[in-house]
């Protein structure tokens, strides 16, 4: 998953890129409405993390310009400003769920997975296809019942693929759910990551469509 962080407080924007860094999710961090605007007019995003109080551009405005776009992308407001009335603008501006700070990672990570899991029209948090079975919010996956061990960026690349079977995701799609800026990209990092993943799961679990990229296959 890649996130866009939109946080104008230096503790708590390396605090949160930190933390779901760890497990897994790509995260850019910007502190601005304008650099904002123009991360989410350059990069692919699955959601977005987005601060009220910001300097220049606030973060409704941030909102609302980016509804009247139409783009739908998830918005996840993170702020200080706990009135009732702040929610209500926050939320009729076009905002899908609200969080007020302080707040605990957890519960922030929970409230991201909930929000994909609304978009994509999953009701359960456990994707299941054929044997296996991932729980993005305990990072646990089993095969046939048994724990397989993976790293973050290898459920990471897994969870991509398992959540549209059928569908084929190229190198540069995935290496967009893996890393964000600033984290250095080998060139061979799918490739390693895929074959670890068929080494674990089984050689034809992860099928590789020559010239457009990597699918698991709908029909197991």
């Amino acid at each position: 998953m890649r996130v866009l962080l939109v946080e104008d407080d230096p503790m708590i924007g390396k605090s949160v890129q930190q933390g779901l860094r760890q497990e897994g999710t790509s995260v850019d961090w910007v502190r601005d409405g304008e650099a904002a605007e123009l991360a989410l007019t350059t990069t692919p995003y699955e959601l977005l993390l987005l601060d009220l109080g910001l300097p220049g551009r606030s973060g409704l405005d941030v909102l609302a310009r980016l509804r009247r776009s139409d783009n739908d992308i998830p918005v996840l407001i993170i702020t200080a400003r706990d009135a009732v009335t702040e929610r209500i603008k926050g939320l009729d501006s076009g905002a899908d769920d609200y969080l007020i700070k302080p707040f605990d990672l957890d519960e922030l990570s929970a409230r991201m997975r909930a929000l994909l899991r609304r978009r994509s029209g999953r009701a359960s948090p456990v994707i299941e296809h054929g044997d296996l079975r991932m729980n993005p919010a305990t990072h646990e996956l089993t095969q046939d019942g048994k724990p397989v061990a993976l790293s973050a960026r290898e459920f990471a690349l897994l969870q991509a693929l398992l959540e549209q079977p059928g569908v084929p995701l190229s190198r540069a799609k995935l290496e967009e759910r893996l890393y964000g800026w600033g984290e250095e990209i080998e060139s061979n990092a799918v490739e390693v990551y895929i074959h670890s993943l068929r080494r674990k799961l089984g050689s034809e679990r992860i099928k590789n469509i020559r010239g457009v990229g990597y699918l698991v296959p709908a029909g197991r």
